[in-house]
């Protein structure tokens, strides 16, 4: 029987030889217990392209219209899914993004790795927008490491408004893991704010992206998939 491990590592592989990225850091994700990786986003692949090329499993939120398809090939989606380490989310809902910040949580308590788009939605200019402070939350509340990943290149891999994927050669550069005093899930402000600007000058660090200072928001008409 396939395992999980087994397809993720097949995913890896296939992505190192039909991409070539140059992948840098891979040494400071910790070895064990749990953590936090806060990412840029450019590409609808980048949560499973973290997923599938970190040395330990880490768990990002996905659609859960992604886990419920039917037929062959919804089954095939839910098991890659599962794979790679997503979680299914119901998105629709107003309480979603706080339950699932709080999940994330959970998660990472645990003792597993989990995945957070400070920006909240995919850049489609290639700046670097203002980080939302759900991250800070995410970091303070549980005093868990928080590993920087500055990708580029990755919206060459899948244009905006398009199922196609193209091999295109992209950079995944990781990050000194940031540490922050563990003050529980009922914070001040200041520190969730402060946690999260320091995080966003790490990801522009390994970016090398401009930084625009406000946030950014889906195209009209609702949310992309995958962010």
């Amino acid at each position: 029987m396939v395992t999980h491990s087994a397809i993720r590592k097949t995913f890896a592989g296939v992505v190192r030889v039909s991409c070539r990225p140059v992948i840098t850091g891979l040494d400071h994700v910790p070895a064990d217990g749990g953590f936090i990786v806060a990412s840029n986003h450019l590409s609808f692949l980048d949560s499973v392209l973290i997923q599938a090329l970190s040395p330990r499993p880490v768990s990002f939120f996905a659609k859960a219209e992604y886990f419920t398809q039917p037929g062959l090939k919804g089954r095939a989606m839910k098991i890659f899914f599962e794979s790679v380490g997503s979680v299914p989310v119901e998105r629709d809902r107003k309480a979603a993004s706080v339950e699932a910040l709080h999940g994330l949580g959970r998660i990472a308590s645990r003792g597993h790795g989990v995945g957070i788009y400070p920006e909240g939605t995919r850049s489609r200019d290639g700046k670097l927008y203002r980080g939302k402070t759900g991250v800070g939350w995410l970091a303070v509340a549980t005093g868990l490491p928080v590993v920087p990943v500055g990708l580029k290149g990755t919206e060459h891999l899948q244009a905006a408004d398009s199922s196609a994927i193209r091999p295109h050669r992209f950079e995944m550069r990781v990050g000194e893991p940031l540490r922050f005093e563990k003050l529980g899930e009922k914070h001040p402000l200041p520190a969730r704010r402060q946690a999260t600007a320091q995080i966003m000058d790490a990801i522009a660090e390994l970016s090398g992206q401009e930084r625009v200072d406000r946030y950014n928001s889906p195209p009209a008409g609702g949310s992309e998939a995958g962010d």
